[in-house]
């Protein structure tokens, strides 16, 4: 093994298959549990990091028990405690100066001050925290600013490449690209007015050079850097993008001692940023063939492609003939190419072991991340031996696919029925001024009116009372009355704070996909499928793999029971159609939209059946609406008109004086304002704490004409807001805001969080309210 000393050295051959990343939590998410405990100051630092050592050398025994190599790099080395982009700013030396109290004194942080940075403490809030491309994945955003001091500060990339080879594994470290890093930076406080992150490249691209070195010294023969920055339009002009990507990797391909660079560019196509990292003389450039493609007339005569032919976004089984057709298509175009998936697998769950409950059927038509490294390994034992020696494999693939097409689930007359008689009336509501004028009517609620955004905290007692009853040990009455007896004292609390709008707390739901998954046909639910969604937080995606109907109401109940315990309106909870899909694994037969539709008709029909049981505010929750918002502007518009409508067809049915609220939560509002205008829903409540308002220019300027709760608590952090804080934060958004318009509410619904923080911050944000009504 020998490292690459000058920028003429030839790169050693890259791995047939890999993978961009893998699940980094824990099989049985002992890294979440482990965290979790460190935070409660219930283990030690050491601890911590035993449990994170055990996570990390697992998943290289086991990646190299599915047939990835153990010293030819193909393993990637993605770990991280929280997050990558948190990762890099510690690692780069570019924390905000109010957390420099944490730093130790030789510089750097430890455990704790890492954790502080993500999770704020006392009067020190988080880095700012939002979507990471279109993936459920939470990022926390970087501050830069001409003060900030780049300096390789961490060498945590580098220790960890030494664990795995001292454990008998050369890995492929994994890191940030320099331009994704900056790219998706935002200024620090200290930054003058039009300063971009961007302008520190050169500062930056040195404290590479550093890592690189490190890293080389080290024995790395590869390492990936995460560009997927450059498969996006944004807000910098794309000829600067391009020029900054020439310069900063032949900046890094010309250092004099460097691992070979591997340059991955999931989530869509490269586009003409391809031939610019071709051109710098990149070593290895990864490509997504799943949701991007290569133009036809690109010459890559001479380039190493890692074609990403295996689905990282998504659970289906690949269809490996396909793969194999666009593999050999790049090919075709000069280059040598290796298979690899699209994305990193952190976005999919482990493993299908476990999950048997599913059934043969459906078992046979999915692939997590353990099945895609499977399907990877013999994709290039096809490339490489010939497909007679996977023969079998290919044909079990194939036999999968048809069976799914078949299935009658997936294509259901009764369904596409009901779909073709939606008349275009169903997606219009009457005009907004008659609607406010029934509702002022209806409810009488007063100018600031206070709310929060659905679920109360999931207290251990209720989650214990949820598996008993799972378990059969519970009986059907008695679980129903434990839930009752919590919603009943969800009810009191919202009453005893003062409240004007209530909600029933959703004890009953043990996520808000999956609950609605477990009632409409069509989804299915693992037992074990975690994803990562930010630090220790993980979610399990419902399966929605046929034609969605609804055979009952699913909330009707639990609403009129939570009603009948107030005089205060208590708001009906359903999550909307376009969240569904995209916090769930949904069909990739069929387009998104037809999906999307087929549960908006479903909602159409649960919102009816509240309204006759007396129900008066329903609120359709759309967090995700940005989410799957396409990387590509010319895709943009596609994608809003079919999510919008979708939502529409949902909530368009609704009465003059039935108030429809909808919320959204960390995402950039500003690129989709005119959509969210578009849902037509009498209020929206959306996340704005964290970013400190920074959403309110793009509201005013546009001249929203309803209602508007910007969240002033961020609930994504265990820091209790002081009274003052929200007290600020609710002006600045009355500054920009009439007080008619504006709600008060958290970013977010409660549910991760305790009982004390969340009874002592509504206190504050009632407090505030009354500060700023001037009561």
């Amino acid at each position: 093994m020998s490292d690459i000393t000058n920028a003429s050295a030839p790169a050693p051959a890259f791995p047939g298959g890999t993978i961009l990343g893998y699940p980094r939590i824990g099989r049985m998410r002992e890294l979440k549990r482990a965290l979790e405990s460190f935070w409660k100051g219930a283990s030690t630092e050491a601890d911590l990091e035993s449990v994170a050592k055990e996570v990390r050398l697992a998943n290289l025994e086991r990646l190299a028990a599915l047939g990835l190599g153990r010293a030819d790099s193909s393993i990637p080395s993605n770990f991280s405690f929280y997050d990558h982009m948190l990762d890099a700013s510690v690692a780069f030396g570019v924390v905000p100066t109010r957390f420099k109290d944490y730093e130790l004194e030789h510089g750097g942080f430890d455990l704790s001050g890492y954790s502080v940075i993500a999770r704020g403490e006392g009067d020190k809030a988080p880095l700012e925290m939002t979507k990471w491309f279109d993936s459920n994945y939470h990022y926390l955003v970087p501050e830069i600013g001409p003060e900030s001091t780049f300096e390789l500060a961490s060498l945590r990339w580098v220790d960890e490449f030494v664990e795995a080879k001292e454990a008998g594994f050369v890995t492929r470290p994994v890191i940030p690209g320099p331009l994704t890093f900056l790219y998706l930076s935002k200024p620090s406080d200290d930054a003058p007015t039009g300063f971009e992150p961007i302008e520190r490249l050169d500062d930056l691209l040195a404290t590479y050079d550093d890592l690189l070195a490190e890293l080389a010294a080290a024995g790395a023969e590869w390492v990936q850097i995460d560009e997927p920055i450059l498969v996006a339009d944004i807000a910098a002009d794309r000829s600067e993008v391009l020029a900054n990507a020439a310069k900063a990797y032949a900046n890094l391909v010309g250092l004099e001692k460097r691992p070979a660079l591997f340059v991955a560019a999931p989530y869509h196509s490269l586009g003409d940023a391809l031939p610019v990292l071709k051109d710098a003389g990149v070593d290895a450039i990864g490509i997504d063939l799943v949701r991007g493609s290569v133009p036809a007339d690109v010459d890559l005569t001479g380039a190493t492609i890692v074609a990403g032919v295996v689905d990282g976004h998504n659970i289906w089984r690949t269809d490996l003939d396909e793969a194999l057709r666009k593999a050999d298509a790049v090919a075709a175009l000069g280059a040598t190419v290796t298979v690899s998936s699209s994305t990193s697998l952190f976005h999919v769950p482990h493993t299908l072991q476990g999950e048997e409950h599913l059934g043969e059927e459906l078992l046979s038509w999915l692939a997590f991340a353990d099945e895609k490294v499977a399907e990877i390994v013999t994709l290039a034992a096809a490339r490489e031996q010939g497909e007679h020696a996977v023969a079998g494999a290919l044909g079990e693939a194939r036999a999968a696919l048809k069976a799914r097409a078949e299935h009658p689930g997936t294509n259901r007359a009764d369904v596409r029925d009901a779909l073709a008689e939606v008349d275009p009336g169903w997606f219009e509501r009457g005009p907004y001024s008659a609607r406010a004028a029934a509702q002022a009517n209806r409810f009488h609620l007063p100018e600031l009116a206070t709310t929060t955004i659905g679920s109360f905290p999931q207290t251990p007692e209720i989650r214990k009372a949820r598996a008993a009853w799972a378990k059969g040990e519970l009986s059907d009455a008695d679980y129903e009355q434990a839930m009752k007896d919590e919603i009943a004292s969800v009810v009191r609390l919202q009453e005893d704070l003062g409240l004007d709008v209530l909600v029933h707390g959703e004890a009953e739901r043990n996520d808000m996909v999956q609950y609605f998954a477990e009632l409409l046909d069509g989804f299915d639910v693992t037992k074990n499928g975690w994803v990562q969604s930010y630090g220790s937080r993980c979610t399990r995606p419902s399966i929605l793999w046929g034609d969605v109907a609804r055979s009952a109401p699913m909330t009707v109940r639990w609403a009129e029971y939570a009603q009948s315990l107030s005089d205060k309106p208590v708001k009906g909870m359903l999550t909307g159609p376009v969240t569904i899909l995209a916090w769930s694994f949904v069909r990739d037969d069929q387009p998104l939209g037809d999906t999307a539709n087929q549960v908006g008709l479903a909602l159409r029909q649960e919102i009816a059946d509240l309204e006759a049981a007396g129900i008066g505010i329903i609120q359709v929750d759309e967090p995700a609406l940005r989410e799957l918002l396409p990387l590509k502007k010319s895709e943009q518009s596609a994608y809003l008109d079919w999510s919008v409508n979708s939502f529409r067809l949902a909530t368009s049915g609704a009465k003059d004086d039935t108030q429809v609220h909808t919320h959204l939560c960390y995402s950039e509002f500003g690129e989709i304002i005119d959509a969210i205008d578009g849902l037509n829903a009498d209020v929206t409540s959306i996340e704005a704490a964290r970013s400190r308002m920074e959403v309110l220019p793009a509201i005013r300027s546009h001249g929203y004409e309803r209602q508007i709760g910007p969240g002033v608590w961020d609930i994504h952090s265990p820091r209790v807001p002081s009274t003052q804080e929200v007290t600020e934060l609710l002006q600045l958004a009355k500054d920009s805001i009439p007080g008619k318009q504006l709600w008060v509410n958290p970013d977010c619904g409660l549910k991760t969080r305790g009982y004390a923080e969340t009874t002592e911050t509504l206190t504050h944000m009632l407090e505030a309210t009354r500060a700023v009504r001037g009561v």
